[in-house]
């Protein structure tokens, strides 16, 4: 490692962070998830965290997603979720990162007794432990499981926006559920006063990123990458800001893009879009906020001050207060790392 990239990772470290696109299941450390494994007699053909680390690479997405269900085998209470909202948000205020919207999934873990209101009220209860990381929640709404699905999911989680849930948003196989379908479950959304994004143009083309847009009429834009394929889309995001929740690192750990040059990142930027840059499932992908900066700095050749933009970008992008992000920014700006 060079000087000069050993600089900019530090200062990548030390710089106050916000992300927006971070999956909580997904974010889990890799010692509170191997803790975990322990807890439930292990896995035989994982030895250590070492094997743990193993474990999780994979060949394609498909792979990615079994890797996901086997690890969400090891989740089976409120207390683990308690348990992994702590180690999350630990991990989180370790990076620097003050505030986040993070997604959680109230219907996957049903089949293990878990209610919606109930595990929102645990993670809430393991977030609470660490208050030098500031932590909103995001319902994944599943797109798998259809729009009907969505729309009770929605009246369940009702129940309990007071857990700091702030936004709803579908994940899931985008190629097989298209968002249109979900535009009634958006507009139910927003007359909650929730806000909303929608992973777009990750596993399907730039129709799903317009869809999203259009029919759903999302706050934000979960990945968007496939919008380089259509210059119709490109100046739709352009013309209306829309942000951009950007994921490099994980596209290319799951077999969305081939290499980390074929991000769009520099076409999106140049274009004139709204973007963030975000770790998506750090614990599943082992990068961190700082990795993705460093990307940005030697790929692609942004600037540490083009750097910071993003790092803003995130502050007025959040579902915060006008206020609060105000002031977010100003203190980031006061912060030393930020000169």
């Amino acid at each position: 490692m060079t000087n000069d990239l050993r600089g900019l990772r530090t200062w990548a470290e030390a710089l106050p962070k916000v992300e927006l696109h971070l999956h909580l299941e997904g974010a889990i450390p890799l010692p509170a998830l191997w803790q975990l494994m322990q807890k439930y007699g292990g896995d035989p053909s994982v030895a250590s965290e070492a094997d743990l680390r193993g474990r999780l690479t994979y060949t394609d997405f498909p792979d990615f997603i079994a890797a996901w269900i086997w690890k969400n085998g090891f989740i089976r209470s409120y207390d683990d979720f308690s348990f992994i909202a702590e180690a999350v948000a630990r991990d989180l205020a370790r990076q620097n990162i003050r505030y986040a919207e993070v997604f959680f999934s109230p219907t996957r873990f049903v089949d293990q007794g878990l209610q919606p209101q109930g595990l929102a009220r645990a993670i809430r209860k393991g977030l609470d432990r660490v208050p030098e990381s500031e932590v909103r929640l995001i319902a994944d709404l599943v797109r798998d499981h259809g729009p009907e699905q969505a729309a009770e999911t929605l009246v369940e989680i009702q129940g309990v926006l007071d857990q700091g849930i702030v936004g709803i948003g579908i994940g899931g196989s985008e190629h097989l559920y298209p968002p249109e379908p979900f535009a009634p479950v958006y507009a139910a959304a927003r007359k909650l006063g929730l806000r909303t994004s929608a992973h777009a143009g990750e596993a399907a083309g730039p129709g799903s990123v317009r869809g999203a847009v259009e029919a759903l009429q999302v706050d934000r834009i979960g990945h968007g990458i496939a919008a380089r394929d259509d210059a119709d889309v490109l100046a739709l995001l352009a013309e209306r800001q829309t942000p951009i929740e950007l994921c490099p690192l994980s596209n290319v750990a799951t077999g969305s893009l081939a290499r980390i040059e074929d991000h769009p990142v520099r076409q999106f930027w140049d274009a004139g879009l709204m973007l963030t840059v975000n770790t998506d499932d750090p614990g599943m992908f082992h990068n961190s906020m700082a990795d993705e900066f460093v990307v940005l700095h030697e790929v692609f050749g942004f600037s540490r001050d083009q750097i910071k933009t993003f790092v803003l970008n995130g502050i007025n992008a959040s579902w915060q207060a006008a206020d609060s992000k105000a002031a977010m920014a100003q203190a980031f700006r006061d912060d030393p790392a930020w000169r």
